[in-house]
């Protein structure tokens, strides 16, 4: 890419590389089918700030981001980056040197992408469960009182998940894992119930539709939510849709 873009053009840049892998780039959005291009989302992080040099390195993690992505979940299927975008760039405005903190960010996402994706042990299949919130909400759970108020984007949970991944690895190395096992299809799914796309698909559509997705990440100005039992309405949903066992 040429270092001497326009911001606009850096953005539809983004878009470019989407467009190129040919990806039915679906969001959750009730109210529509696909998602905000990085172009719009551009626009939006022109109306709160005029530091040219924070929107190019903004650029630029989103495209060691969404390259990761590409290469490690080529299979997911719902790509909302809104809320993402906004929350980076709200944590960029008020850290100490905002190009610091975005470099740190890319840093761990990659590595935390490359740990859960397919070409390691981990093989998840989709990054939904962190993009929407619902790796969140499991976690601010267990200690409400000490994790109600960190981002769902924030360096802290990152860190988090990246130390969850790697004792994971480790317990998969040895066979301790129940919950982990590979599918029939060579991936890992921890859930009981069968994540095929289609059934991805028609379970993520009616969480969205009922409200019961943690973080909205197709909203700009999402409020992400905790404090409801997503994983127990998640599960007695997949029932209700006769979504089946999942097979190992």
């Amino acid at each position: 890419m040429k270092q001497n873009l326009a911001p606009t053009q850096a953005f539809a840049y983004l878009d470019e590389i989407l467009a190129q892998q040919s990806i039915n780039l679906l969001s959750l959005n009730p109210k529509k089918s696909l998602i905000t291009s990085f172009a719009e989302l551009e626009n939006l992080i022109a109306a709160q700030t005029t530091d040219k040099q924070l929107i190019s390195h903004l650029q630029s993690t989103l495209k060691v981001i969404l390259d990761a992505q590409l290469q490690n979940f080529p299979e997911n299927i719902f790509w909302d980056f809104d809320f993402m975008v906004s929350s980076l760039l709200r944590q960029a405005l008020v850290a100490t040197d905002g190009a610091d903190f975005l470099e740190s960010f890319a840093n761990k996402m990659v590595s935390l992408i490359e740990l859960f994706g397919i070409k390691k042990e981990m093989r998840f299949r989709y990054v939904h469960d962190f993009m929407y919130g619902f790796d969140w909400a499991r976690w601010v759970q267990k200690e409400p009182q000490n994790r109600a108020h960190i981002e769902p984007f924030s360096l802290l949970f990152l860190d988090y998940l990246l130390i969850k991944g790697q004792k994971l690895v480790h317990r998969i190395s040895l066979d301790q894992v129940s919950f982990y096992k590979l599918c029939d299809t060579g991936f890992r799914n921890p859930f009981s119930f069968s994540r095929e796309p289609e059934d991805e698909y028609r379970l993520l559509i009616y969480l969205a539709e009922k409200q019961l997705i943690p973080v909205a990440a197709w909203n700009w100005n999402a409020q992400p939510v905790w404090n409801k039992p997503f994983e127990e309405m998640r599960q007695q949903l997949s029932v209700k849709l006769n979504i089946q066992p999942q097979r190992h």
